[in-house]
Protein backbone atom coordinates (compact mmCIF):
# COMPACT_ATOMS: atom_id res chain seq x y z
CA UNK A 1 0.00 0.00 0.00
CA UNK A 2 2.96 2.18 1.03
CA UNK A 3 4.21 1.06 -2.57
CA UNK A 4 1.42 2.39 -4.33
CA UNK A 5 1.20 5.68 -2.63
CA UNK A 6 5.29 6.73 -3.28
CA UNK A 7 4.50 5.75 -7.08
CA UNK A 8 1.15 7.93 -6.87
CA UNK A 9 3.65 10.69 -5.55
CA UNK A 10 5.94 10.29 -7.94
CA UNK A 11 3.75 10.69 -10.94
CA UNK A 12 2.07 13.41 -9.66
CA UNK A 13 5.33 15.05 -8.75
CA UNK A 14 6.82 14.39 -12.46
CA UNK A 15 3.20 16.12 -13.99
CA UNK A 16 3.75 18.86 -12.57
CA UNK A 17 7.50 19.46 -13.70
CA UNK A 18 6.83 18.68 -17.06
CA UNK A 19 3.79 21.49 -16.75
CA UNK A 20 6.49 23.65 -15.36
CA UNK A 21 8.62 23.14 -18.36
CA UNK A 22 5.77 23.29 -20.37
CA UNK A 23 5.10 26.96 -19.42
CA UNK A 24 8.44 27.90 -19.02
CA UNK A 25 8.98 26.69 -22.99
CA UNK A 26 5.65 28.71 -23.65
CA UNK A 27 6.73 32.03 -21.87
CA UNK A 28 10.15 32.05 -23.94
CA UNK A 29 9.13 31.31 -26.89
CA UNK A 30 6.25 34.27 -26.58
CA UNK A 31 8.82 36.54 -25.64
CA UNK A 32 11.78 36.15 -27.93
CA UNK A 33 10.86 33.16 -30.58
CA UNK A 34 9.38 33.54 -33.67
CA UNK A 35 6.71 31.34 -34.33
CA UNK A 36 7.51 32.26 -38.44
CA UNK A 37 11.34 31.41 -38.36
CA UNK A 38 12.27 30.14 -34.81
CA UNK A 39 14.86 33.07 -34.11
CA UNK A 40 15.21 34.96 -31.09
CA UNK A 41 13.46 38.29 -31.61
CA UNK A 42 12.48 41.13 -30.04
CA UNK A 43 8.52 41.38 -29.74
CA UNK A 44 8.36 44.83 -30.77
CA UNK A 45 4.52 44.18 -31.70
CA UNK A 46 3.00 42.12 -28.92
CA UNK A 47 -0.93 42.62 -28.93
CA UNK A 48 -1.63 45.24 -27.10
CA UNK A 49 -5.21 46.50 -26.92
CA UNK A 50 -6.18 50.24 -28.25
CA UNK A 51 -7.13 53.11 -25.55
CA UNK A 52 -9.84 55.25 -25.89
CA UNK A 53 -8.66 58.75 -26.83
CA UNK A 54 -9.73 61.91 -24.31
CA UNK A 55 -13.64 62.43 -24.55
CA UNK A 56 -14.13 59.24 -26.62
CA UNK A 57 -16.05 56.25 -26.31
CA UNK A 58 -16.36 53.00 -27.62
CA UNK A 59 -19.21 52.04 -30.36
CA UNK A 60 -18.87 48.42 -30.76
CA UNK A 61 -19.40 47.73 -34.47
CA UNK A 62 -22.12 45.90 -36.04
CA UNK A 63 -24.89 45.64 -39.62
CA UNK A 64 -27.89 47.76 -39.36
CA UNK A 65 -30.97 49.07 -41.40
CA UNK A 66 -29.31 52.72 -42.85
CA UNK A 67 -32.10 55.27 -43.91
CA UNK A 68 -35.41 55.78 -42.90
CA UNK A 69 -37.85 52.89 -41.63
CA UNK A 70 -40.76 54.81 -40.75
CA UNK A 71 -43.42 56.76 -42.64
CA UNK A 72 -41.87 59.27 -45.01
CA UNK A 73 -44.07 62.01 -45.10
CA UNK A 74 -41.93 64.39 -46.66
CA UNK A 75 -41.59 61.98 -49.95
CA UNK A 76 -38.14 63.07 -50.47
CA UNK A 77 -37.04 59.29 -51.12
CA UNK A 78 -33.03 60.10 -50.10
CA UNK A 79 -32.85 57.65 -47.25
CA UNK A 80 -34.04 54.69 -48.83
CA UNK A 81 -33.28 51.43 -45.92
CA UNK A 82 -30.45 50.03 -46.52
CA UNK A 83 -28.38 47.30 -45.08
CA UNK A 84 -24.58 48.25 -43.84
CA UNK A 85 -21.99 47.04 -41.65
CA UNK A 86 -19.82 49.83 -39.37
CA UNK A 87 -16.91 48.37 -38.12
CA UNK A 88 -16.09 49.14 -34.56
CA UNK A 89 -14.91 52.76 -33.82
CA UNK A 90 -14.67 55.76 -31.08
CA UNK A 91 -17.03 58.66 -30.58
CA UNK A 92 -17.02 62.23 -28.38
CA UNK A 93 -19.25 61.28 -26.00
CA UNK A 94 -20.91 65.18 -26.49
CA UNK A 95 -20.65 67.44 -29.23
CA UNK A 96 -17.62 69.83 -29.37
CA UNK A 97 -18.56 72.37 -26.97
CA UNK A 98 -17.64 76.26 -26.21
CA UNK A 99 -15.00 75.00 -24.24
CA UNK A 100 -13.25 72.74 -25.94
CA UNK A 101 -13.02 74.88 -29.58
CA UNK A 102 -11.50 77.89 -27.35
CA UNK A 103 -8.43 75.65 -26.44
CA UNK A 104 -7.86 75.25 -29.95
CA UNK A 105 -8.68 79.15 -31.27
CA UNK A 106 -6.02 80.06 -27.80
CA UNK A 107 -3.60 77.64 -28.93
CA UNK A 108 -3.50 79.11 -32.83
CA UNK A 109 -3.24 82.11 -31.58
CA UNK A 110 -0.56 81.89 -29.63
CA UNK A 111 1.19 79.77 -31.88
CA UNK A 112 0.04 81.61 -35.54
CA UNK A 113 0.15 84.96 -33.88
CA UNK A 114 -2.35 87.41 -36.09
CA UNK A 115 0.40 90.07 -35.63
CA UNK A 116 3.17 88.03 -37.96
CA UNK A 117 2.24 88.82 -41.52
CA UNK A 118 3.19 85.60 -42.20
CA UNK A 119 0.46 84.39 -40.22
CA UNK A 120 -2.34 87.08 -40.23
CA UNK A 121 -4.78 84.70 -42.04
CA UNK A 122 -4.32 81.82 -39.69
CA UNK A 123 -6.35 82.79 -36.93
CA UNK A 124 -9.01 84.48 -38.52
CA UNK A 125 -9.18 81.22 -40.68
CA UNK A 126 -10.61 78.79 -37.26
CA UNK A 127 -12.61 81.65 -35.47
CA UNK A 128 -16.46 80.98 -35.72
CA UNK A 129 -19.00 82.95 -36.93
CA UNK A 130 -20.12 84.57 -33.91
CA UNK A 131 -22.79 86.60 -36.53
CA UNK A 132 -24.89 83.35 -37.66
CA UNK A 133 -26.99 83.96 -34.82
CA UNK A 134 -28.49 87.27 -36.01
CA UNK A 135 -32.03 87.88 -37.77
CA UNK A 136 -33.43 90.28 -39.73
CA UNK A 137 -36.76 90.06 -37.19
CA UNK A 138 -34.96 88.76 -34.10
CA UNK A 139 -32.41 90.49 -31.39
CA UNK A 140 -29.97 87.92 -31.07
CA UNK A 141 -27.63 90.32 -30.43
CA UNK A 142 -26.75 88.89 -26.57
CA UNK A 143 -25.83 85.76 -28.39
CA UNK A 144 -23.61 87.05 -31.18
CA UNK A 145 -21.66 88.51 -28.29
CA UNK A 146 -21.29 86.17 -25.62
CA UNK A 147 -22.57 82.54 -26.76
CA UNK A 148 -18.90 81.49 -28.24
CA UNK A 149 -16.34 83.53 -25.27
CA UNK A 150 -19.02 83.88 -22.45
CA UNK A 151 -18.04 81.28 -19.08
CA UNK A 152 -22.03 80.34 -18.92
CA UNK A 153 -21.82 78.80 -22.10
CA UNK A 154 -18.58 77.23 -21.51
CA UNK A 155 -20.27 73.52 -21.60
CA UNK A 156 -22.97 74.53 -24.40
CA UNK A 157 -22.06 73.27 -27.78
CA UNK A 158 -20.00 75.42 -30.49
CA UNK A 159 -22.05 76.82 -33.35
CA UNK A 160 -20.95 79.11 -36.42
CA UNK A 161 -18.10 76.40 -37.26
CA UNK A 162 -18.28 75.48 -41.25
CA UNK A 163 -17.55 71.78 -42.27
CA UNK A 164 -13.74 72.75 -42.81
CA UNK A 165 -13.38 74.55 -39.76
CA UNK A 166 -14.95 71.13 -38.43
CA UNK A 167 -12.03 68.98 -40.06
CA UNK A 168 -9.32 71.38 -39.10
CA UNK A 169 -10.36 70.95 -35.22
CA UNK A 170 -10.21 67.22 -35.52
CA UNK A 171 -6.79 67.52 -37.23
CA UNK A 172 -5.39 69.87 -34.47
CA UNK A 173 -6.49 67.36 -31.69
CA UNK A 174 -4.97 64.54 -33.23
CA UNK A 175 -1.58 66.35 -32.85
CA UNK A 176 -2.10 67.52 -29.15
CA UNK A 177 -3.36 64.05 -28.23
CA UNK A 178 -0.17 62.27 -29.58
CA UNK A 179 2.13 65.46 -28.51
CA UNK A 180 1.08 64.45 -25.03
CA UNK A 181 1.47 61.29 -25.21
CA UNK A 182 4.38 61.12 -26.59
CA UNK A 183 6.05 62.85 -24.19
CA UNK A 184 4.41 61.16 -21.36
CA UNK A 185 6.61 58.35 -22.76
CA UNK A 186 9.51 60.24 -22.81
CA UNK A 187 9.62 60.51 -26.65
CA UNK A 188 9.08 64.64 -26.35
CA UNK A 189 11.18 67.19 -23.70
CA UNK A 190 8.37 67.44 -21.01
CA UNK A 191 6.48 70.87 -21.55
CA UNK A 192 7.52 71.23 -24.42
CA UNK A 193 3.75 71.65 -26.40
CA UNK A 194 3.39 74.49 -24.40
CA UNK A 195 7.01 76.11 -23.25
CA UNK A 196 8.67 75.49 -26.84
CA UNK A 197 6.68 75.61 -29.46
CA UNK A 198 6.58 78.05 -32.59
CA UNK A 199 5.43 78.06 -36.18
CA UNK A 200 8.29 76.92 -37.23
CA UNK A 201 8.55 74.15 -35.00
CA UNK A 202 4.76 72.58 -34.61
CA UNK A 203 4.58 68.97 -33.82
CA UNK A 204 3.02 66.90 -36.68
CA UNK A 205 2.05 63.00 -35.58
CA UNK A 206 2.73 62.08 -39.55
CA UNK A 207 6.17 64.23 -39.62
CA UNK A 208 6.76 62.60 -36.80
CA UNK A 209 6.48 59.09 -37.85
CA UNK A 210 7.70 59.47 -40.95
CA UNK A 211 11.50 61.48 -40.18
CA UNK A 212 11.50 61.78 -36.13
CA UNK A 213 15.02 63.38 -36.90
CA UNK A 214 13.40 66.41 -38.41
CA UNK A 215 9.84 66.94 -36.85
CA UNK A 216 9.09 69.70 -34.20
CA UNK A 217 12.33 71.75 -36.14
CA UNK A 218 15.06 68.56 -36.10
CA UNK A 219 16.11 70.05 -32.81
CA UNK A 220 17.39 67.21 -30.75
CA UNK A 221 15.96 68.41 -27.19
CA UNK A 222 12.72 67.94 -27.85
CA UNK A 223 12.36 65.23 -30.12
CA UNK A 224 14.46 62.51 -28.12
CA UNK A 225 15.22 58.98 -28.17
CA UNK A 226 13.59 57.03 -25.24
CA UNK A 227 16.60 54.27 -24.42
CA UNK A 228 15.30 50.67 -24.25
CA UNK A 229 16.95 47.27 -22.84
CA UNK A 230 19.33 46.66 -20.34
CA UNK A 231 22.94 47.48 -20.28
CA UNK A 232 25.01 45.00 -22.16
CA UNK A 233 28.56 43.82 -21.73
CA UNK A 234 31.03 44.15 -24.81
CA UNK A 235 33.66 41.92 -25.17
CA UNK A 236 36.35 43.45 -23.19
CA UNK A 237 33.85 43.49 -20.34
CA UNK A 238 33.04 47.23 -20.55
CA UNK A 239 29.04 48.48 -20.21
CA UNK A 240 27.68 49.24 -23.71
CA UNK A 241 24.98 51.64 -23.48
CA UNK A 242 21.82 50.74 -24.82
CA UNK A 243 20.39 52.22 -28.09
CA UNK A 244 17.86 55.27 -28.39
CA UNK A 245 14.97 54.59 -30.61
CA UNK A 246 11.99 56.87 -32.11
CA UNK A 247 8.68 56.19 -31.18
CA UNK A 248 6.93 54.24 -34.10
CA UNK A 249 3.27 53.26 -35.18
CA UNK A 250 4.24 49.33 -34.10
CA UNK A 251 5.30 50.70 -30.86
CA UNK A 252 1.05 51.01 -30.63
CA UNK A 253 1.33 54.32 -28.61
CA UNK A 254 0.37 56.72 -31.38
CA UNK A 255 -3.71 57.59 -31.51
CA UNK A 256 -4.94 56.85 -35.02
CA UNK A 257 -6.21 60.42 -36.26
CA UNK A 258 -9.48 62.21 -34.78
CA UNK A 259 -11.99 63.10 -37.53
CA UNK A 260 -15.13 63.88 -38.34
CA UNK A 261 -17.21 60.18 -38.25
CA UNK A 262 -19.29 59.21 -41.45
CA UNK A 263 -22.84 59.05 -42.11
CA UNK A 264 -23.45 55.60 -41.65
CA UNK A 265 -20.98 55.64 -38.15
CA UNK A 266 -23.01 58.70 -37.04
CA UNK A 267 -26.49 56.85 -37.46
CA UNK A 268 -25.04 53.70 -36.41
CA UNK A 269 -24.32 55.39 -33.20
CA UNK A 270 -27.20 57.32 -33.05
CA UNK A 271 -29.92 55.05 -33.53
CA UNK A 272 -27.98 52.73 -30.93
CA UNK A 273 -30.08 49.52 -31.84
CA UNK A 274 -27.74 47.18 -29.45
CA UNK A 275 -30.52 48.40 -26.93
CA UNK A 276 -32.84 46.00 -28.73
CA UNK A 277 -30.82 43.40 -28.80
CA UNK A 278 -31.66 40.00 -27.95
CA UNK A 279 -29.20 37.46 -29.57
CA UNK A 280 -28.73 37.73 -33.14
CA UNK A 281 -31.66 40.27 -33.82
CA UNK A 282 -32.93 43.46 -33.33
CA UNK A 283 -36.63 43.44 -31.56
CA UNK A 284 -37.69 46.22 -34.02
CA UNK A 285 -36.35 49.62 -35.05
CA UNK A 286 -36.17 53.01 -33.39
CA UNK A 287 -38.19 56.51 -34.20
CA UNK A 288 -35.57 58.09 -31.76
CA UNK A 289 -32.11 57.30 -30.10
CA UNK A 290 -34.16 56.05 -27.44
CA UNK A 291 -36.76 53.29 -27.70
CA UNK A 292 -40.01 54.42 -27.67
CA UNK A 293 -42.32 56.46 -30.23
CA UNK A 294 -42.55 59.58 -28.06
CA UNK A 295 -40.35 62.54 -26.96
CA UNK A 296 -41.13 62.14 -23.59
CA UNK A 297 -39.80 60.44 -20.35
CA UNK A 298 -41.86 57.41 -19.66
CA UNK A 299 -40.00 56.41 -16.48
CA UNK A 300 -41.12 57.27 -12.98
CA UNK A 301 -38.44 60.05 -12.01
CA UNK A 302 -38.29 61.83 -14.82
CA UNK A 303 -42.41 60.71 -16.22
CA UNK A 304 -43.37 63.61 -18.86
CA UNK A 305 -40.57 65.15 -18.98
CA UNK A 306 -38.51 65.60 -22.89
CA UNK A 307 -35.34 63.73 -24.12
CA UNK A 308 -34.25 66.23 -26.48
CA UNK A 309 -34.13 69.74 -27.12
CA UNK A 310 -36.03 70.70 -30.25
CA UNK A 311 -38.79 73.09 -31.22
CA UNK A 312 -42.63 72.34 -29.89
CA UNK A 313 -44.00 73.82 -31.88
CA UNK A 314 -44.56 77.65 -33.64
CA UNK A 315 -43.39 79.97 -31.16
CA UNK A 316 -42.64 77.21 -28.92
CA UNK A 317 -38.72 76.96 -28.54
CA UNK A 318 -38.38 75.53 -24.43
CA UNK A 319 -41.86 76.07 -23.34
CA UNK A 320 -43.88 77.44 -20.50
CA UNK A 321 -42.04 79.89 -18.21
CA UNK A 322 -42.05 77.76 -14.73
CA UNK A 323 -42.04 74.85 -16.68
CA UNK A 324 -40.25 74.33 -19.33
CA UNK A 325 -40.85 71.22 -21.90
CA UNK A 326 -36.81 71.01 -22.48
CA UNK A 327 -35.12 73.17 -20.26
CA UNK A 328 -33.81 75.27 -22.80
CA UNK A 329 -35.02 77.79 -25.98
CA UNK A 330 -31.72 77.73 -27.86
CA UNK A 331 -28.78 75.17 -27.17
CA UNK A 332 -28.36 73.70 -23.97
CA UNK A 333 -25.20 72.40 -22.10
CA UNK A 334 -24.11 68.96 -22.68
CA UNK A 335 -25.45 66.14 -20.89
CA UNK A 336 -28.59 67.78 -19.97
CA UNK A 337 -30.93 65.02 -21.25
CA UNK A 338 -30.03 61.15 -20.67
CA UNK A 339 -27.43 59.50 -22.95
CA UNK A 340 -28.22 56.65 -25.29
CA UNK A 341 -27.89 52.88 -25.09
CA UNK A 342 -24.02 53.72 -26.54
CA UNK A 343 -23.75 56.45 -23.46
CA UNK A 344 -23.89 59.03 -26.38
CA UNK A 345 -25.85 62.56 -25.65
CA UNK A 346 -27.57 64.78 -27.58
CA UNK A 347 -27.51 62.32 -30.75
CA UNK A 348 -31.49 64.21 -31.18
CA UNK A 349 -31.83 67.72 -30.53
CA UNK A 350 -29.53 70.30 -29.24
CA UNK A 351 -27.41 71.15 -32.42
CA UNK A 352 -27.54 69.20 -35.83
CA UNK A 353 -24.04 67.86 -36.52
CA UNK A 354 -21.70 68.03 -39.62
CA UNK A 355 -20.40 64.28 -41.21
CA UNK A 356 -17.77 63.59 -43.63
CA UNK A 357 -20.33 62.75 -46.06
CA UNK A 358 -20.39 64.27 -49.67
CA UNK A 359 -24.02 64.75 -50.15
CA UNK A 360 -25.84 62.68 -52.81
CA UNK A 361 -29.53 61.44 -53.21
CA UNK A 362 -29.10 57.81 -53.52
CA UNK A 363 -26.66 55.56 -50.67
CA UNK A 364 -25.32 52.69 -53.23
CA UNK A 365 -25.14 49.99 -51.20
CA UNK A 366 -25.03 48.03 -54.24
CA UNK A 367 -21.60 48.96 -54.81
CA UNK A 368 -20.26 48.59 -51.21
CA UNK A 369 -22.19 47.89 -47.77
CA UNK A 370 -19.57 47.54 -45.54
CA UNK A 371 -17.99 50.95 -44.23
CA UNK A 372 -20.04 53.43 -46.36
CA UNK A 373 -18.34 56.66 -47.21
CA UNK A 374 -18.97 59.25 -49.95
CA UNK A 375 -15.79 61.71 -50.08
CA UNK A 376 -12.68 59.72 -51.05
CA UNK A 377 -9.93 62.22 -52.16
CA UNK A 378 -6.74 60.06 -51.78
CA UNK A 379 -3.51 61.65 -51.44
CA UNK A 380 0.24 60.94 -50.48
CA UNK A 381 3.49 62.66 -49.04
CA UNK A 382 5.14 65.26 -51.46
CA UNK A 383 8.56 64.24 -52.22
CA UNK A 384 10.85 67.23 -52.53
CA UNK A 385 13.96 68.13 -54.95
CA UNK A 386 16.32 66.32 -52.21
CA UNK A 387 13.84 63.48 -52.38
CA UNK A 388 12.76 63.66 -48.73
CA UNK A 389 9.04 64.38 -47.84
CA UNK A 390 8.21 68.28 -48.18
CA UNK A 391 7.60 69.76 -44.87
CA UNK A 392 5.00 72.79 -44.84
CA UNK A 393 6.79 76.07 -43.99
CA UNK A 394 6.24 79.22 -43.77
CA UNK A 395 7.14 79.88 -47.23
CA UNK A 396 5.19 76.73 -48.84
CA UNK A 397 1.50 77.37 -47.10
CA UNK A 398 -1.09 77.49 -48.62
CA UNK A 399 -4.48 79.03 -48.31
CA UNK A 400 -8.41 78.72 -49.37
CA UNK A 401 -10.27 81.79 -49.92
CA UNK A 402 -14.08 79.92 -49.39
CA UNK A 403 -17.28 80.91 -51.52
CA UNK A 404 -18.04 83.53 -48.66
CA UNK A 405 -14.62 85.41 -48.81
CA UNK A 406 -12.79 84.26 -45.96
CA UNK A 407 -9.23 82.92 -46.12
CA UNK A 408 -8.46 79.92 -44.27
CA UNK A 409 -4.97 77.85 -44.17
CA UNK A 410 -5.28 74.62 -45.94
CA UNK A 411 -1.92 73.08 -43.74
CA UNK A 412 -0.08 74.50 -40.95
CA UNK A 413 3.77 74.64 -40.59
CA UNK A 414 5.15 71.08 -39.53
CA UNK A 415 2.88 69.02 -41.17
CA UNK A 416 3.32 66.54 -44.32
CA UNK A 417 2.74 68.51 -48.10
CA UNK A 418 0.19 66.31 -49.93
CA UNK A 419 -0.54 65.76 -53.09
CA UNK A 420 -2.92 63.43 -55.33
CA UNK A 421 -1.91 60.04 -55.74
CA UNK A 422 -0.80 59.22 -59.15
CA UNK A 423 -0.24 56.20 -61.66
CA UNK A 424 2.24 55.04 -59.26
CA UNK A 425 -0.43 54.02 -56.86
CA UNK A 426 -3.58 53.25 -59.17
CA UNK A 427 -1.95 51.06 -62.36
CA UNK A 428 -3.22 47.56 -62.24
CA UNK A 429 -5.42 48.58 -59.30
CA UNK A 430 -9.37 46.61 -59.01
CA UNK A 431 -10.08 48.66 -55.94
CA UNK A 432 -9.40 52.05 -56.79
CA UNK A 433 -8.40 54.13 -60.17
CA UNK A 434 -8.10 57.66 -59.40
CA UNK A 435 -7.55 60.09 -56.11
CA UNK A 436 -10.90 61.72 -56.61
CA UNK A 437 -13.14 59.46 -56.25
CA UNK A 438 -16.71 61.71 -55.17
CA UNK A 439 -18.33 61.00 -58.00
CA UNK A 440 -17.81 57.41 -58.48
CA UNK A 441 -21.13 55.46 -59.44
CA UNK A 442 -23.47 58.50 -59.01
CA UNK A 443 -26.79 56.90 -58.86
CA UNK A 444 -28.87 59.88 -59.63
CA UNK A 445 -28.93 60.08 -63.28
CA UNK A 446 -32.51 60.07 -63.48
CA UNK A 447 -32.62 63.17 -61.35
CA UNK A 448 -30.73 65.10 -64.31
CA UNK A 449 -32.50 67.10 -66.86
CA UNK A 450 -29.53 67.18 -69.51
CA UNK A 451 -27.24 64.22 -68.54
CA UNK A 452 -26.22 62.08 -71.78
CA UNK A 453 -26.84 58.18 -71.35
CA UNK A 454 -25.06 57.41 -73.84
CA UNK A 455 -21.51 59.06 -73.09
CA UNK A 456 -18.86 57.26 -71.40
CA UNK A 457 -17.15 58.54 -67.72
CA UNK A 458 -14.18 59.22 -70.12
CA UNK A 459 -16.00 61.51 -72.26
CA UNK A 460 -17.31 63.42 -69.24
CA UNK A 461 -14.26 63.65 -68.03
CA UNK A 462 -12.23 65.41 -71.34
CA UNK A 463 -15.59 67.76 -71.02
CA UNK A 464 -17.19 66.58 -73.88
CA UNK A 465 -20.77 66.44 -72.06
CA UNK A 466 -20.16 70.09 -70.88
CA UNK A 467 -23.69 69.57 -68.88
CA UNK A 468 -23.30 67.40 -65.85
CA UNK A 469 -25.57 66.19 -63.17
CA UNK A 470 -24.85 68.28 -60.54
CA UNK A 471 -24.19 71.64 -62.50
CA UNK A 472 -24.69 73.78 -59.43
CA UNK A 473 -23.71 77.33 -59.83
CA UNK A 474 -20.26 78.35 -59.62
CA UNK A 475 -18.95 81.57 -57.86
CA UNK A 476 -15.26 82.64 -58.31
CA UNK A 477 -14.22 84.08 -55.03
CA UNK A 478 -10.75 85.57 -55.07
CA UNK A 479 -8.46 88.59 -53.11
CA UNK A 480 -6.64 90.70 -54.84
CA UNK A 481 -3.11 92.41 -53.75
CA UNK A 482 -5.01 94.83 -50.85
CA UNK A 483 -6.87 91.74 -49.71
CA UNK A 484 -10.16 93.11 -50.81
CA UNK A 485 -12.60 90.23 -52.10
CA UNK A 486 -13.53 90.25 -55.56
CA UNK A 487 -16.36 88.70 -56.51
CA UNK A 488 -17.84 87.06 -59.46
CA UNK A 489 -20.97 85.14 -59.72
CA UNK A 490 -22.26 82.59 -61.79
CA UNK A 491 -25.46 84.09 -63.55
CA UNK A 492 -26.01 81.67 -65.87
CA UNK A 493 -29.90 80.42 -66.31
CA UNK A 494 -28.94 76.70 -67.47
CA UNK A 495 -28.12 75.51 -63.57
CA UNK A 496 -30.40 72.72 -62.92
CA UNK A 497 -29.53 71.75 -58.93
CA UNK A 498 -27.92 73.14 -56.19
CA UNK A 499 -25.58 69.82 -55.59
CA UNK A 500 -21.80 69.73 -56.33
CA UNK A 501 -19.18 67.91 -55.09
CA UNK A 502 -18.75 70.51 -52.09
CA UNK A 503 -22.09 69.96 -50.09
CA UNK A 504 -21.57 67.78 -46.93
CA UNK A 505 -24.41 66.08 -45.29
CA UNK A 506 -25.66 66.72 -41.76
CA UNK A 507 -27.26 64.43 -39.22
CA UNK A 508 -29.60 65.04 -36.49
CA UNK A 509 -32.34 67.39 -35.15
CA UNK A 510 -31.42 70.85 -33.54
CA UNK A 511 -33.00 73.06 -31.23
CA UNK A 512 -34.52 74.70 -33.87
CA UNK A 513 -36.08 71.80 -35.69
CA UNK A 514 -39.44 69.73 -34.81
CA UNK A 515 -39.17 66.46 -33.61
CA UNK A 516 -39.41 65.05 -37.60
CA UNK A 517 -36.00 65.96 -37.75
CA UNK A 518 -35.18 63.69 -34.50
CA UNK A 519 -35.32 60.46 -36.29
CA UNK A 520 -31.77 59.39 -36.67
CA UNK A 521 -32.24 58.56 -40.19
CA UNK A 522 -33.31 61.77 -41.62
CA UNK A 523 -30.31 63.55 -43.52
CA UNK A 524 -29.75 67.45 -45.35
CA UNK A 525 -26.73 69.17 -46.64
CA UNK A 526 -25.49 72.32 -46.25
CA UNK A 527 -22.27 73.94 -47.86
CA UNK A 528 -18.87 72.98 -46.62
CA UNK A 529 -17.62 76.41 -46.52
CA UNK A 530 -20.87 77.69 -44.56
CA UNK A 531 -21.85 77.91 -40.94
CA UNK A 532 -25.50 78.01 -38.89
CA UNK A 533 -26.68 78.89 -35.63
CA UNK A 534 -27.98 75.61 -35.69
CA UNK A 535 -25.09 72.76 -37.19
CA UNK A 536 -22.19 71.80 -34.27
CA UNK A 537 -20.35 68.63 -34.51
CA UNK A 538 -18.36 65.78 -32.60
CA UNK A 539 -15.47 63.37 -33.49
CA UNK A 540 -14.53 60.18 -34.19
CA UNK A 541 -11.73 57.82 -34.13
CA UNK A 542 -11.47 54.53 -36.11
CA UNK A 543 -10.77 51.33 -34.07
CA UNK A 544 -8.07 49.15 -34.57
CA UNK A 545 -7.78 45.49 -33.69
CA UNK A 546 -10.28 43.62 -32.21
CA UNK A 547 -14.71 43.97 -33.30
CA UNK A 548 -15.43 43.82 -29.58
CA UNK A 549 -14.40 45.48 -26.10
CA UNK A 550 -15.04 42.42 -23.92
CA UNK A 551 -15.52 38.95 -24.25
CA UNK A 552 -18.88 37.80 -25.00
CA UNK A 553 -20.87 35.96 -22.62
CA UNK A 554 -24.17 33.57 -23.53
CA UNK A 555 -26.83 35.51 -22.41
CA UNK A 556 -29.66 33.14 -20.44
Amino acid sequence: MRVNKIIVFRLILSSIMMLGFASCSKKSSSKGTSRATGWNVDNKTAAKKQEAGPGLVFVEGGTFTMGKVQDDVMHDWNNTPTQQHVQSFYMDETEVTNFMYLEYLDWVKKVFSPTDESYKDVYNGVVPDTLVWRNRLGYNETMTNNYLRHPAYANYPVVGVNWIQAVDFANWRTERVNEAILEKNGYLKKNAKTDDVTADNAFSTEAYLASPSTSRGGSEEIVLKRVKGRVVKTKDGSAAEPKGVYAQRSSGIVMPEYRLPTEAEWEYAAAADVGQREYNIYKGQKKYPWSGEYTRSGKRQTRGDQLANFKQGNGDYGGIAGWSDDGADITNAVKSYPANDFGLYDMAGNVAEWVADVYRPIIDNEANDFNYFRGNSYTKNKIGADGKVEIVSRENMKYDTLSNGKIIARNFPGQIAQVPVDEQETYLRQNFDKSNNINYRDGDKQSSKYYNFGSSESDNEKGKNIEKMYNSPVHNVTTDSLGRMVRKYDKSSKRTTLINDKIRVYKGGSWRDRAYWLDPAQRRYFPQDMATDYIGFRCAMSRVGSKSDKRKTPRN
